[in-house]
């Protein structure tokens, strides 16, 4: 995500604190509070598949595999 977003995404939530949004602007915020949870997310899941755990019985599990991602894809 573009860093002008990012910093229209906090403008806007400064901005909802101090004196309160129009309409189109919580419109606008509400999207792009969407976009970032989705890449957000996005990354969450490839890192998923990075991240290998030894469970308590010693078994190595990774993380992608353990939550349905098989390691790679």
């Amino acid at each position: 995500m573009e860093k002008e977003k990012i910093d229209r995404i906090n403008e806007l939530y400064r901005k909802s604190k101090a004196e309160g949004l129009s309409d189109a602007e919580r419109k606008e915020q509400k999207i792009l509070r969407q976009e970032y949870l989705e890449l957000v997310r996005r990354n969450l899941r490839g890192q998923l598949n990075n991240i290998d755990i030894e469970e308590k019985d010693g078994t190595v599990v990774n993380l992608g595999e353990k939550y349905g991602k098989k390691k790679g894809n």
